[in-house]
């Protein structure tokens, strides 16, 4: 009998493996090259949950939903591997130690 894992949260630490990678083309310049050579299709790597369709209620009463879910890849020290992040976070990463992600991100909700 298999165990029941519970869902990721908003925040939380997970091992992923890498379905799509970007192309950069020919005119990427040097960071996207390096960056392009750390990620491989099919390569397992730990990420950590930034937005999540599931409906999660915050301590105010709030709840908060994005439309899609998404994660940023980090190293095995918990840094993140790329140097920009794209959309909306959730600030339920400041209460569980991940500021670098948040430092990142162009927009907290």
């Amino acid at each position: 009998m298999r165990k029941k894992v519970k869902a990721a949260a908003i925040g939380d630490r997970i091992i992923v493996v890498v379905q799509k990678q970007r192309s950069f083309g020919e005119g990427s310049n040097a960071t996207g090259v390096s960056i392009s050579n750390k990620v491989r299709r099919g390569d397992i790597r730990h990420a950590v949950v930034v937005r999540a369709r599931k409906e999660q209620q915050r301590p105010d009463g709030s709840n908060i939903r994005f439309d899609d879910n998404a994660c940023v890849l980090i190293n095995k020290n918990g840094d993140p591997i790329g140097s920009r992040l794209n959309g909306v976070v959730a600030t339920e990463l400041r209460k569980k130690q991940w500021s670098k992600i948040l430092s990142l991100a162009p927009v907290h909700v």
